[in-house]
């Protein structure tokens, strides 16, 4: 190279020591997307039946692009030690393919919130909460959820026991108000799974059922998991693009 021995050994030592952080990064992208699709809190039924499942969407992105990131680490390393032009080529079209795949991971993953509003729930939960007649499996995981969720919770509806009263919905059609205000799920449970009192439930009695809306239990670890793709991707794709630039301005200089 035209340039003097210190300045190319200062810059390729940069350059490993950038592409061994895009690695590290990789596999911690790579850990934190596996977490959030196989551990989503209960909440994936509920986001499938809305369908808008972008985190997960992105989260699965995010798995590939951490290993595609690890792999071109080791690519770039290589390149760098070696100063091979061809080797260095390969690397930058390929990381500036997998650079466009996290910024669509990051972007789905930040802006999937927007829609996931209590109303959406809301329609969902009276629409498709203990049906009748279900259309489909998904209607039984609904109802399944929102019965593990509001019991784990200890929280009632979306909003509150109101949205049983105040709105049509499946679940009132095939129970009386009378003997069933809300769901089982809303009362306060004893350890077998029993409602403590069962009357005061009924009666709305302070004590014997959940008188909080469940979701911020759904909202809470769904949008944590959506930060935590969303910005560590951003953080990941600033420091991979000046490692980006670096690596082209080396590569420029490497003689044929």
């Amino acid at each position: 190279m035209a340039k003097s021995d210190d300045c190319v050994h200062i810059l390729q030592g940069l350059l490993v020591f950038g592409n061994v952080v895009i690695g590290m990064c990789g596999i911690a992208l790579t850990a934190e997307c596996i977490y959030v699709v196989s551990n989503p809190h209960g909440a994936y039924p509920l986001l499938k039946a809305t369908e808008n499942s972008d985190i997960h969407a992105a989260a699965w992105i995010g798995i590939f692009v951490g290993l595609a990131l690890f792999a071109l680490s080791i690519l770039g390393i290589i390149g760098v030690i070696k100063a091979s032009r061809t080797l260095l080529l390969v690397y930058i079209i390929l990381m500036l393919i997998t650079f466009a795949f996290e910024m669509a991971s990051s972007i789905t993953a930040a802006t999937h919130q927007d829609s996931l509003t209590p109303n959406v729930f809301l329609k969902q939960m009276l629409e498709r909460y203990q049906k009748s007649e279900p259309n489909n499996n998904s209607d039984n995981e609904v109802t399944k959820t929102w019965d593990e969720l509001m019991r784990q919770n200890h929280c009632c509806g979306v909003n509150g026991p109101s949205d049983w009263q105040e709105y049509t919905s499946a679940f009132r059609d095939t129970h009386r108000d009378a003997d069933y205000p809300w769901p089982r799920a809303c009362c306060v449970l004893d350890a077998k799974g029993l409602p403590v009192n069962l009357d005061g439930c009924k009666l709305g009695v302070s004590g014997y059922y959940n008188s909080n809306g469940c979701y911020d239990a759904i909202s809470g670890p769904v949008n944590a998991h959506a930060w935590g793709v969303a910005w560590f991707g951003f953080a990941i794709l600033c420091w991979t693009f000046c490692v980006l630039l670096g690596t082209m301005f080396y590569w420029s200089g490497i003689e044929y």
